[in-house]
C-alpha cells in the first residue's frame, strides 16, 4: 500500500485480542454480524481501510481456542472504561467481503482463526437471517502507535467509528509480505471452494 493513500479517519472496533493478532500478523480474517447498537441492524463494510480499534469489553478466555488463551489478562492490565484515551497500532484493507450463511462453510475456516467453534457458531446463528461477514485483510503496523483522546462516539457496542483524529500521515508498514499474505488467501479460498 502506498503510503500517501488517502486514509479515512475511521476504525473498525473489534477484541484487542484479535487486533494484537491481527497487527502480528498471526490472523488475516474477521467475522462480523455488526455490534449490538449499529445503526443499519447488521453488519456493512463502510470502508475498504480502516484503523483497528481494540475493544476490551466482552472478550473472554473461554471463546479462544487454547493457543491463545490467557493473553486477554495481560491486555486488560491498566485498561479501565473511564480512561481518557485509547492507542491505534494497526490498519487494514478489506480485500475480500465474503457472506457466509451455513455452518459448513464456517466449519471450512476453522484451522484460519484464533476462536472456538461456539464462538463462530453464535457469531453465525445471531440475527439469523443476516450473513457472517468474513473480512480478510492485509493489515499494517503502524511505524508508531497513535494515542487518541477517548471520546463518548468511541464506546459502545458498535462496529464502526469515525475519529476525530487526522491519522493520514502516520508511517506504516505490511505485518506480512505481500507473498505470505497472498499465500494465506489463496489457502482460505482453497478451504471455501471444496466441495
Amino acid at each position: 500500500m502506498n503510503n500517501s493513500m488517502l486514509r479515512e479517519p475511521v476504525a473498525l472496533k473489534e477484541w484487542a485480542v484479535t487486533v494484537n493478532a491481527l497487527r502480528d500478523g498471526e490472523l488475516i480474517m474477521v467475522l462480523r454480524k455488526g455490534g449490538i447498537e449499529e445503526e443499519t441492524r447488521d453488519f456493512q463494510l463502510v470502508s475498504k481501510g480502516f484503523y483497528l480499534m481494540p475493544a476490551y469489553e466482552h472478550q473472554k478466555e473461554h471463546l479462544l481456542k487454547a493457543p491463545y488463551q490467557g493473553r486477554i489478562e495481560s491486555i486488560m492490565e491498566g485498561w479501565s472504561p473511564d480512561m481518557d484515551s485509547i492507542t491505534l497500532g494497526a490498519y487494514a484493507e478489506a480485500v475480500h467481503d465474503i457472506e457466509i450463511n451455513d455452518q459448513e462453510t464456517l466449519d471450512r475456516l476453522r484451522e484460519f482463526h484464533i476462536w472456538t467453534d461456539k464462538f463462530s457458531e453464535e457469531r453465525l446463528k445471531w440475527k439469523r437471517t443476516k450473513p457472517l461477514h468474513l473480512l480478510l485483510l492485509r493489515v499494517y503496523r503502524l511505524a508508531a502507535p497513535a494515542e487518541l483522546e477517548m471520546f463518548p462516539a468511541y464506546t459502545g457496542c458498535k462496529s464502526w467509528v469515525k475519529l476525530e483524529s487526522d491519522l493520514s500521515e502516520a508511517a506504516m508498514v505490511p505485518v506480512l509480505s505481500d507473498e505470505e499474505f497472498a499465500s494465506q488467501v489463496a489457502k482460505i479460498q482453497a478451504a471455501l471452494n471444496q466441495e
